[in-house]
């Protein structure tokens, strides 16, 4: 499989703006690993092989214990692995990404009102549309993973 375009080099405008919103991310108050839990549960349900990569090798790179990313998609059953507030932001990152399923359901959201204010939700929705606009990008484009 071969890259069918790059999209930075044709469209760099719009590729700016996908990076105005990682820009925007590095200054939210979800940590690193907390951030890379979201980036690879969306990449593992989208099939994004170029991110998954990416955000497992930098989640390690902050000090993520590499049990957890290889346990992740199987988390609900792993709970004893992660927090309270990482479950939720879990089941967040799968409800957002699988919106046409049923969407980000009551439940979940009240159980993130627990644990992040208004401000704090809001930032992980964008943290998760994100990611998924990215997937869009590199699983539709064939972005390639370096060997």
């Amino acid at each position: 499989m071969s890259t069918r375009i790059n999209i930075a080099a044709v469209d760099a405008a719009a590729y700016k703006a996908m990076m105005g919103l990682e820009g925007y991310l590095q200054t939210i108050s979800l940590n690193h690993i907390q951030k890379e839990l979201i980036k690879i549960r969306a990449s593992q349900i989208n099939g994004c092989a170029f991110c998954l990569d990416m955000h497992a090798k930098d989640a390690i790179k902050y000090g993520e214990n590499p049990q957890r990313i290889f346990i992740l998609e199987g988390w609900r059953e792993a709970k004893e692995f992660f927090t309270e507030e990482e479950q939720v932001l879990l089941a967040m990152t799968e409800e957002i990404t699988l919106i046409s399923q049923k969407g980000l359901t009551e439940e979940t959201f009240q159980k993130a009102k627990q644990y992040f204010d208004d401000a704090q939700i809001s930032q992980i929705i964008m943290a998760i549309v994100t990611i998924n606009g990215w997937n869009r990008i590199a699983v539709s484009t064939h972005m390639q993973i370096a060997k």
